[in-house]
Parts: C-alpha cells; sequence; structure tokens
C-alpha cells in the first residue's frame, strides 16, 4: 500500500546561487560523500530530500544528513537512513527516482508499506 508520495523541482542555476550565496549550505544540506558531486547531483540530492519530507508528511521533522541519497553500482539512486528518519521508515520501502536536464532537477519518491 502507498502511504505517500512526494515531488520536487529544484532550479539548478537559483540552487547554485544560493550555495555561492551562502557557502555553509553545502554542509548543512549534505553528507560529505553527497558534497562530492556535480551541482546537478547536488540539486537533485536536494529535491529528493524535500521530496521524502513530502512524502513523509510535514509532521515529521527531517535532519538533512538522516537521509543521504547514494547510488548503487548500477547507477540505481536510493536513500541510505539514519537516526529519527531510520524508525519513521522502518519496515518500509522507500522509492526514489532522479533526473536532471534543461536547468531543472527533480526527484520523485514513494513510501510504501504492507
Amino acid at each position: 500500500m502507498i502511504d505517500g508520495i512526494g515531488i520536487d523541482v529544484v532550479d539548478i542555476k537559483r540552487f547554485q546561487e544560493s550555495l555561492d550565496r551562502t557557502p555553509a549550505l553545502l554542509e548543512k544540506l549534505f553528507t560529505q560523500s553527497e558534497r562530492q558531486k556535480s551541482v546537478q547531483g547536488l540539486a537533485a540530492r536536494f529535491a529528493a530530500k524535500e521530496a521524502l519530507y513530502k512524502a513523509l508528511s510535514a509532521e515529521h521533522g527531517l535532519q538533512w544528513h538522516e537521509a543521504e541519497v547514494i547510488n548503487h553500482e548500477n547507477g540505481k539512486p536510493d536513500f541510505l537512513f539514519r537516526g529519527k528518519i531510520a524508525d519513521l521508515v522502518d519496515g518500509a520501502r522507500v522509492h526514489l527516482s532522479l533526473s536532471h536536464d534543461a536547468g531543472i532537477a527533480s526527484a520523485m519518491v514513494i513510501v510504501e508499506r504492507e
């Protein structure tokens, strides 16, 4: 059964401007591993975290580093959960899709429970 769906889009140029204006955002929003990505990859990961928040509903807080976006060897994106978010999604399947093209990064998250 689908428990939640979230989607988010990020204008990559505006996202880069935000990072340039406030360099501390990079460390605040992303884990050390995530910070190694291109600006397009960072924007897509930010969109993923926002989409996750929407899929889980606004009543739950999200610590940015508790949901890390990783890629499997085949390139498929996935979340690595820690802390309270890990407890919140325990027993759920969380599906993630990322894309970036034409200056836009997007993410879709589906939370599924039995």
